[in-house]
C-alpha cells in the first residue's frame, strides 16, 4: 500500500507529535490498563460465588468481551467523527460505570447485575484496543509498527500491578471481591485525565467529491485485510480462551487464589513485554513472520498445557500463551494498517475489532462450558487445549496462503 497521509509526506518528518501521543497512550496502557487483568483474574471466580450454575461462572467475562464487540462499530464511528479523545473518554467512563454497576451487583448478590456490569467495562475494552490504532495516526510509515509496539508494552506496568491488586483489595470489604471492582472505578476516574495530553487531530469532515473509501465487504475482499482479521481473531481469541480458564483451573486443581493471580499475572507480563521489541521485528522481518512466529507460539502453549497440571506447567503455558498473542496480535494489526486508505480507517477498524471480538467473545463463553466437560478440572482443562488446534490450523493455512499470493496494489 502507498502511504498517501499527511504525516507520511516528506523524508524529514521526525514523529515528534507521534513520539508524544505514544507516550500518553503508554501511560493509558499502564494505569487504566491494570483494570483488565484485574478483572479477568476475579470475574470468573466473583461469577462461580454468585451464578445460579459453576458452568455460568465464566459469562461475565464473555459479556465484557461481547460488550466490547458491539461496542467498536460506533466507537470508532465516534472517534472518526470527534476525535481520538472523545473515544477514551467515552471508555474512561464506560469502564468506571461498568465496575460500579458490578460491584453494586456483588454486594447485593444480583448475578443479573453484575452481568449488566460486565458488558458496561466492555466499553472500556473497546476503548483500550483502540489505543494501539491512535497511535498509528499521526506516524511515518517507518515508526508506525514501532509506535503499536511501544503502546502495547505499555502494558506491562499493568500487568505487574492489575493481578498484584487482587490481593489487596479481594477481601478489603465484607462481600469478596466488592473491593476490586471499587478500586476498578477510580482507576478510570484518575487516568482519564491523561487524554487531555493526546494530540491526534480530528479527522475532517467529508467534502463533496471526497474518496470514500471501499464498503466493508470490499474491504473483506482484500487479501491482506481478511488475513490480518483472520489471524487477528485466532490470536486474541485462543489467548482469551486459554487465559479465561486459568484461574478456575489452577484454583480448582487445588492452588489458592494468589497463586492464579501470580500465573495471569506472569501471563500478562508476557503477553505485553515483548512488545519492545516487536515493532523493531516486524520492521526488519514483516508483519506476515512475525504473526506466524505467533501462532506457533500459541500451539508450544497449548502442548505444554497438556503435559500436566503442577503450577510450572500453568506458568510456562501462560507465559508461552503470552508471547505468542504478542507476536500474533500486534503482527496482524501491523498487517492491517498497511492495507487501508486513510479515509478507510474508521471503517475498517471497527470491523476488525467487531470480528475480532466476537471470536474472543465466543471463546470466553466457551471456556466457562468447556472447563465443566468430563468428570475432573484436568478433563476440561486438557478440553481446552485441543480446542486450539483447528483454529491455529485455520490461520496457519491463511497466512500461507497470503504469502503464495502475488503482491496486490495494498501489498508494501
Amino acid at each position: 500500500m502507498t502511504d498517501t497521509t499527511p504525516q507520511a509526506a516528506g523524508a524529514a518528518h521526525d514523529d515528534s507529535r507521534a513520539k508524544r501521543n505514544v507516550a500518553v497512550l503508554v501511560a493509558a496502557q499502564a494505569v487504566l490498563g491494570a483494570q483488565m487483568p484485574l478483572i479477568f483474574t476475579v470475574g470468573g471466580l466473583a461469577g462461580l460465588m454468585i451464578a445460579p450454575s459453576p458452568a455460568l461462572a465464566t459469562i461475565p467475562i464473555s459479556l465484557i468481551v461481547f460488550g466490547s464487540m458491539t461496542t467498536a462499530p460506533w466507537l470508532s464511528a465516534l472517534m472518526q467523527r470527534f476525535g481520538r479523545q472523545a473515544g477514551f473518554f467515552v471508555g474512561a467512563l464506560g469502564g468506571a460505570l461498568g465496575a460500579g454497576v458490578s460491584a453494586t451487583g456483588l454486594w447485593i448478590d444480583s448475578f443479573a447485575l453484575f452481568l449488566l456490569g460486565s458488558y458496561l467495562t466492555g466499553i472500556y475494552m473497546s476503548a483500550q484496543g483502540f489505543y494501539r490504532f491512535a497511535a498509528a495516526d499521526t506516524a511515518s510509515a517507518a515508526f508506525r509498527p514501532k509506535a503499536i509496539s511501544y503502546v502495547m508494552a505499555g502494558g506491562l506496568l499493568s500487568a505487574l500491578v492489575g493481578p498484584q491488586l487482587v490481593k489487596f483489595t479481594v477481601d478489603a470489604t465484607v462481600i469478596p471481591f466488592v473491593g476490586s471492582y471499587a478500586f476498578v472505578v477510580l482507576i478510570n476516574l484518575a487516568g482519564a485525565g491523561l487524554f487531555a495530553f493526546l494530540d491526534v487531530p480530528k479527522p475532517a469532515p467529508p467534502q463533496p467529491g471526497d474518496a470514500r473509501g471501499r464498503t466493508r465487504m470490499e474491504l473483506l475482499r482484500d487479501p491482506k485485510i481478511a488475513v490480518a482479521i483472520i489471524c487477528g481473531m485466532v490470536s486474541y481469541a485462543l489467548m482469551n480462551l486459554m487465559m479465561t480458564s486459568t484461574p478456575l483451573a489452577v484454583v480448582g486443581c487445588g492452588f489458592s487464589t494468589g497463586n492464579a493471580a501470580d500465573i495471569v499475572s506472569a501471563h500478562v507480563i508476557a503477553m505485553y513485554a515483548p512488545s519492545f521489541v516487536t515493532g523493531h521485528l516486524i520492521a526488519r522481518f514483516g508483519a506476515m513472520r512475525i504473526v506466524a512466529l505467533g501462532l506457533f507460539l500459541l500451539a508450544c502453549a497449548g502442548g505444554v498445557a497438556m503435559t500436566g497440571v503442577e503450577l510450572f506447567q500453568f506458568f510456562w503455558s501462560l507465559v508461552l500463551l503470552g508471547i505468542g498473542w504478542n507476536f500474533g496480535f500486534i503482527g496482524a494489526t501491523a498487517l492491517l494498517t498497511q492495507a487501508h486508505r486513510p479515509e478507510e480507517r474508521g471503517r475498517v477498524q471497527g470491523l476488525n475489532d467487531f470480528l475480532v471480538f466476537g471470536c474472543v467473545t465466543v471463546a470466553s463463553l466457551a471456556s466457562g462450558l468447556m472447563m465443566s466437560l468430563g468428570d475432573s478440572v484436568e478433563d476440561g482443562w486438557t478440553a481446552i487445549n485441543l480446542a486450539m488446534i483447528p483454529f491455529l490450523m485455520l490461520a496457519g493455512a491463511a497466512l500461507i496462503w497470503l504469502a503464495l499470493r502475488p503482491k496486490d496494489a495494498y501489498a508494501t
